[in-house]
């Protein structure tokens, strides 16, 4: 049918692909840092006190004493492209959008801070894609990462009128093409090293440890993910050690365990002179892999008695990252595509 001269044009028929990662601050200073740490820390996801006794303890004593701290930790690893975080999941979707052509349009964005969820998915619905895959780049589900990205996308759904279909990327801790790309990146790496790492420690992001009583199967999947890389290690690096940790522990509640840092200093005063470390949950760079086990970890390894550290990168925009993303959003866009 003619439409009529003052009808809107409306761009329909496409197939978008938004993908996801946590979020990160502005720049490297106290001011981006507390904006970031405000909009974190106040999902009651990530942290489940109730907000009555919380939000006073945010506002009057960690929201006035961590931004210094952590803006100096940004400052370190910030790169003339921004946060590293940023930059690498720009240049995932960049890739991504390389590798599925006119099939999909794809954008990026964070959780918290910017690019916003709702500004992307509105960017998605504006050119014409009725049907969006919502991609959080979270291999291990926590109610605090996969299940805060979909509160996102559940409060961008009620606040618009006209809506996509929409799914969502499972968590993918077991999948065989993400512990393939993972063996495959991590023992090249290691074979590349100019020393034989006694031990390699497979270091994932830390929850309470209250969440896994509650139910969150967060730490499951990294058991899971751990073994299934560790078995793979036995064929190809026999005689390497292989030990799964938690790092980032916050606050005073109980952590899942063994901590990494803790592991760092009691293998270097047990006699452990080599170390690779790999963050496997990390689907890029960023601040606690940078900082915290590039920096801090060798430091409290060094300082322990250890001799030779690598802290390993992160699948990103390489090819085993890139083949291992191509192969989840394809299987999850069967049938659009």
């Amino acid at each position: 049918m003619q439409r009529p001269a003052d009808h809107p044009t409306i761009l329909t028929g496409k197939v978008g692909v938004l993908v996801v990662n946590l979020g990160t601050p502005d720049a490297p200073d106290t001011p981006s840092v507390k904006r970031y740490l405000k909009e974190f820390l106040s999902d009651k996801r990530v942290v489940e006190i109730p907000s009555l006794i919380w939000q006073p303890i945010l506002r009057a004593i960690i929201l006035n004493t961590r931004p210094k701290k952590s803006a100096h930790a940004y400052s370190q690893v910030w790169t003339d492209e921004g946060s590293p975080l940023a930059a690498i999941t720009a240049a995932q979707a960049r890739a991504l959008q390389v590798r599925l052509g006119d099939a999909a349009i794809v954008r990026h964005a964070m959780r918290y801070q910017s690019p916003a969820m709702a500004k992307e998915l509105d960017a998605l619905l504006e050119a014409g894609c009725e049907r969006i895959l919502v991609a959080p780049l979270y291999p291990h589900y926590s109610g605090a990462t996969t299940a805060s990205a979909l509160d996102a996308v559940a409060d961008w759904i009620k606040a618009r009128r006209r809506l996509p279909a929409l799914r969502t990327l499972p968590p993918y801790h077991d999948d065989p093409a993400y512990i393939g790309a993972l063996h495959a990146d991590l023992g090249r790496q290691i074979d590349a090293l100019d020393f034989k790492p006694e031990l390699l420690m497979l270091s994932f992001h830390g929850m309470p440890e209250r969440t896994l009583l509650l139910g969150d199967p967060y730490h499951c999947h990294c058991r899971k993910t751990a073994r299934l890389v560790s078995e793979r290690f036995a064929t190809t690096h026999p005689g390497l050690r292989i030990e799964t940790t938690f790092q980032s522990r916050f606050g005073r509640a109980k952590w899942l365990e063994p901590a990494t840092d803790t592991v760092l200093i009691a293998e270097g005063q047990k006699g452990t002179k080599a170390i690779a470390i790999a963050a496997p949950g990390f689907s890029a760079d960023c601040l606690e892999t940078l900082e915290e086990l590039s920096i801090r970890g060798k430091e409290d390894f060094f300082e322990a008695g250890g001799t030779h550290f690598a802290s390993l990168t992160c699948l990103n925009d390489g090819d085993e990252g890139m083949g291992l993303l191509e192969t989840l959003v394809r299987r999850e866009l069967s049938g659009w595509i």
